[in-house]
């Protein structure tokens, strides 16, 4: 079960599919006849990870977006929203895009010259995270994890220099791409500046060659309403061969097929991979590309899990036993759609405790076509840790939930105090998470074996002693990253631009080591704690510490 970033916009308008599903169901479809004039315009969105905490989960909500044109005029940059004459706020979860961007929306604009972007947020947001620095930071102890529902300053940020000022010609579609830095929005004592210098920044990605689709826009979870014309085979589509997808948050896009769109069914679905494998009510994952009429593509459609199952995705804070089941406690994540029948869950970014069974719990990797490397398992509660990402299938009417007021802020959840909801899984799956360091010397570079060992800052296990029966871990952390050919490098290529004390993002399941070898050596750290199969590695600049 794959977890999808998602997104928004258009020129403008930002959105992590976060669970909002009380909102009125949004048809984000573009104009189907655009004038000539009109130029499809998207907004992707990534995080540039922040060092000294640990940010679990980070929420904002987008309530408007402008683009300001040469004329002097202003463009609404809200596709389909307009038409309700109302602006929901737009949930935007950042917290998972160390690696990744997420598509967010958009829009067929008019031609012209545009000098600026303009955002607004609302005065709400929700931030979780471990304090690893060493010491309190903004009320949060030092090794805890603490809830905290700031109100953002700078709600209104805009953007009049580079890429801008930037001119829209007819047939040439355009994507930008917001980066919100965790670092410097995020401030010292906790609190969140969205108009801090270089918090949120704007770039152009690449132009495609005349005529081609903007691609690697970024995924959208979620149900297939319908599917639409079923002449699509392997080597042939239809012109209407299309889908129409609902996310979490109530939002529903039309989204185009054709013959280079692939699929990732497993074979006990579907054998035959294309489009007559898609179904109403099934959960996918497509990643997306913008046509140069406006239309969204599916480049790839991934299937998720069947209609009607209940999910929560996680990092795993703490493991312990209890009457001999294990029990993990996750902080939650964005996950696939709950079904209408759904027990109520929690919001995102807070608490769940988990109980594992010994028996009759099913444990799956969710890799996908990417092939791991050779030893590496998932197929018991002994491989749980705290660090990993993990999704949950819920086991029908096990989901308590305290009642009780709202967390203050900021609030710190010791993991010894009862979480709010608990529920049973029925099995657990393997999720690709994300980790940010820098590259250890610990162990050398190797290109031919394709390894490094990262050193974690400020710890990415939440917190070293979580685990039950096992002694504070020594900093720094460890990892062993184990690559392989099918790993994608950004900034550098490849594993050989690599070098001690870079700073990299990197995304991949981790697998940990069932005896932590306590063996350190000076300036280097600590023997590694576990291995993750890298599925993308990613340089940053630094280290610049949040504080």
């Amino acid at each position: 079960m794959r977890r999808a970033a998602q997104f928004l916009f258009i020129a403008v308008f930002l959105l992590f599919l976060s669970g909002c599903g009380s909102q009125s169901p949004v048809t984000t479809t573009p104009p189907t006849n655009p004038t000539p004039a009109d130029v499809p315009v998207s907004l992707t969105v990534t995080d540039t990870p922040p060092q000294g905490v640990t940010v679990l989960f980070f929420q904002l909500n987008l309530t408007g977006a402008t683009l300001t044109s040469s004329t002097g005029g202003s463009v609404s940059l809200y596709p389909g929203l307009l038409q309700q004459n109302a602006y929901p706020a737009i949930p935007v979860n950042v917290t998972q895009l160390q690696t990744d961007s997420a598509f967010l929306a958009s829009a067929n604009v008019p031609a012209g010259t545009y000098t600026g972007l303009s955002l607004t947020f609302s005065s709400n947001s929700q931030l979780t995270i471990y304090n690893g620095s060493g010491a309190p930071i903004g009320g949060c102890a030092n090794n805890t994890v603490c809830q905290l529902t700031p109100s953002p300053s700078g709600l209104n940020p805009t953007f009049n220099t580079a890429p801008f000022p930037i001119t829209l010609a007819a047939n040439s579609p355009l994507a930008f791409m917001l980066d919100i830095h965790l670092n410097t929005v995020i401030q010292p004592d906790l609190s969140v500046n969205l108009g801090a210098t270089n918090g949120v920044t704007v770039s152009q990605l690449p132009t495609p060659p005349s005529g081609a689709p903007i691609s690697a826009l970024g995924n959208l979870t979620g149900t297939i309403q319908s599917v639409n014309g079923m002449e699509c085979e392997s080597t042939t589509c239809a012109s209407s061969d299309s889908l129409t997808l609902q996310t979490g948050d109530g939002r529903t896009f039309n989204i185009n097929v054709d013959s280079n769109t692939t699929y990732n069914y497993p074979s006990s679905v579907c054998s035959a991979d294309n489009f007559s494998c898609l179904a109403a009510q099934q959960i996918v994952n497509v990643a997306l590309s913008l046509q140069t009429n406006g239309n969204l593509l599916a480049s790839k459609v991934t299937y998720v899990q069947p209609p009607g199952q209940m999910v929560v995705e996680g990092n795993i804070i703490q493991v312990s036993t209890s009457g001999g089941n294990t029990i993990i406690d996750m902080i939650s994540q964005q996950g696939p759609p709950p079904p209408p029948t759904a027990s109520a869950l929690p919001p995102f970014g807070q608490r769940v405790t988990v109980t594992v069974p010994p028996t009759g719990v099913t444990y799956f990797i969710d890799s996908g076509t990417f092939t791991l490397p050779n030893g590496l398992s998932f197929t018991g509660a002994a491989d749980l840790s705290v660090g990993e990402e993990v999704s949950v299938v819920v086991a029908p009417g096990s989901v308590t939930t305290a009642s009780g007021p709202n967390i203050p802020s900021p609030s710190p959840l010791p993991i010894t105090s009862p979480a709010p909801t608990t529920f049973t899984a029925n099995s657990i799956t393997l999720e690709p998470g994300q980790i940010t360091g820098s590259v250890s010397g610990w162990a050398p570079i190797s290109a031919s074996a394709l390894t490094f060992t990262l050193s974690t800052y400020p710890n990415y296990f939440v917190p070293p002693s979580a685990t039950a029966g096992v002694a504070p871990i020594p900093m720094p952390v460890n990892i062993t990253v184990q690559a392989t050919s099918a790993t994608t490098f950004t900034n550098p290529d490849s594993i050989s631009g690599l070098a001690v004390g870079d700073v990299v993002s990197v995304k991949g399941w981790f697998f940990p080591y069932h005896v932590i070898p306590q063996i350190c050596k000076a300036d280097v750290g600590c023997a590694p704690i576990g291995e993750i199969a890298a599925e993308a590695v990613v340089g940053r600049p630094g280290p610049t510490p949040l504080f």
